[in-house]
């Protein structure tokens, strides 16, 4: 399994591509004007009310919106960090270790907010989720700080592992080895890339965690209200921070500072992997382009998603859920009967939408409509194959096992808003409205000759003269590649009286062939 990360820069933007095998599962952008409120961010802020029927309070954070903080999210050690707070903002506090500092008692978990904060008074709260559409960010009043092997949270003690990490020697090795190494006043929670990872690793990036720590409380004796006193690492690093590993076979860089600034932060976390980081010099073809990305945004992102084999998902979004539809398509199949055709499309929706989910960001309620599937080994084994394509997924996530009707319902994490691109455009025939993306009708084509040429000896494609220029160029060009893939040669008919998006395909006597 090849694992690579593409890293684009423009003037106003950073993209980065994930892509594993050469296909693009995750896309992430970081624009110039970017929001003020990231996942991450810790923010000195001023209560503005709280609402007792809500049991929660909004908090002015700098926001168009007032930030929503509930109850469950105070954290049980809240009257030490307001204590903490206040004596650092009086400068009545020089040691920010919290190894000397006076634990308050722990808040009741079932109490009320009314009991606990008060209109104008100050809190340091942390953002859980951005702000998504009309709604302001979510935040917490337990404080994380989040590094490549550990997690720091000040005021606990409490030491955990990643459930991920299943062997229970190797738990237990971690737990007390953090143990030991922990500064007191604070609870680690050990992630699942720290498993097989010695004493000085952990200890490394204890101490930076740390460090972020000190510098934050530094802030606070000058901070105005509200202000941010702690910004996320940025986008490279932090994107490498979550989903850089041992199986990351290459990073490409097409600017010089990004590439030194990756180069930096791998000599960090690992410094073995360093030489696989690449500079992208070539000025002929855009690093997206070279990838073969740009190609797989425009086909991804529709409301109509193809898939092999002539099969394809429906994506429909509403203010409450998201709803995919998985169809077969018309198609021949050499499958014995209804329920293995139903089971094949099924598996190969299965692996599409667990992509989908990562590459479009979607979180909330998902229900997939798979095709209806009578023995219950087969929905089984659907649902076993789902969870394993959705076990790479950092999103927190929850998956049902298959109704009788087909039906799976998903529940996966958002803390950010959707990835939206627009992959229709402008018709180039002048005519009103707009269309899908030229550059999927190759992708539709190729689709419809796998069936055709499973009927027909020979296929004769008629297109636009454009299309046909495409089609028959490049080494090897497309048509080659049918040609190695099916064994027949398909002869292109350019026609001039074609639109650019018409086409259609003829037998050997010159008889349309209808799809």
């Amino acid at each position: 399994m090849n694992k690579e990360l593409i890293i684009r820069s423009s003037d106003n933007a950073v993209d980065f591509a994930l892509l594993k095998d050469g296909k693009l599962i995750e896309l992430h952008k970081e624009e110039e004007k970017i929001s003020s409120f990231l996942v991450g961010d810790i923010f000195i802020a001023k209560i503005r009310k709280p609402v007792s029927g809500l049991n929660a309070a909004f908090v002015n954070v700098g926001s168009d919106k007032d930030a929503f903080l509930h109850y469950h999210d105070l954290g049980p050690n809240l009257s030490s960090y307001l204590k903490f707070i206040k004596l650092v903002s009086a400068g009545k506090i020089k040691d920010f270790s919290l190894k000397n500092f006076q634990f308050e008692k722990e808040i009741d978990k079932d109490g009320a907010i009314a009991d606990v904060l008060s209109a104008n008074q100050s809190v340091l709260v942390q953002v859980v989720k951005e702000p998504i559409s009309t709604k302001g960010p979510r935040i917490s009043g337990e404080l994380s700080f989040a590094g490549r092997f550990l997690v720091l949270v000040p005021f606990s003690d409490r030491v955990s592992v990643s459930q991920k990490i299943e062997e229970k020697s190797e738990k237990d090795r971690l737990k007390k080895l953090v143990q030991a190494i922990k500064p007191k006043g604070f609870g680690v929670i050990v992630r699942t890339v720290a498993e097989g990872k010695n004493t000085a690793e952990l200890e490394k990036d204890l101490q930076n965690l740390n460090d972020r720590w000190l510098a934050m409380c530094k802030k606070l004796v000058t901070a105005h209200h509200p202000s941010k006193v702690l910004g996320e690492l940025s986008k490279v690093s932090s994107i490498l921070r979550d989903v850089f590993n041992d199986t990351f076979t290459g990073i490409q860089v097409d600017e010089e500072e990004l590439y030194n600034e990756t180069k930096d932060y791998l000599a960090e976390i690992a410094p073995e992997k360093q030489k696989i980081v690449k500079f992208y010099q070539s000025k002929d073809t855009p690093i997206f382009e070279k990838y073969n990305i740009e190609r797989q945004i425009k086909t991804s992102f529709g409301k109509t998603v193809s898939m092999s084999k002539g099969a394809y998902l429906i994506i429909e979004h509403t203010e409450a859920l998201h709803v995919i539809d998985v169809n077969s398509g018309n198609r021949s199949n050499k499958a014995n009967n209804q329920e293995d055709t139903a089971l094949e499309v099924n598996m190969i929706a299965a692996t599409e939408i667990a992509r989908q989910l990562r590459l479009r960001d979607m979180g909330g309620i998902i229900v997939v409509d798979f095709i209806d599937m009578q023995n219950p080994d087969n929905r089984q084994v659907l649902f076993n194959h789902l969870r394993e394509e959705m076990s790479d997924d950092k999103a927190k996530h929850k998956i049902l096992p298959p109704s009788k009707f087909g039906l799976v319902q998903i529940t996966r994490q958002r803390v950010r808003p959707e990835v939206n691109i627009e992959t229709r455009e402008e018709n180039p025939n002048n005519l009103p409205g707009d269309i899908d993306a030229p550059i999927q009708i190759i992708d539709k084509i190729t689709f419809s000759l796998e069936k055709l040429l499973k009927d027909h000896k020979k296929v004769v494609l008629n297109v636009h003269p454009f299309v046909a220029a495409y089609l028959k160029t490049g080494i090897p060009s497309i048509r080659s590649k049918w040609f190695f893939e099916h064994k027949k040669w398909v002869k292109i008919i350019p026609r001039d009286a074609y639109t650019y998006l018409d086409y259609r395909f003829f037998d050997s006597q010159g008889n349309e062939i209808k799809e």
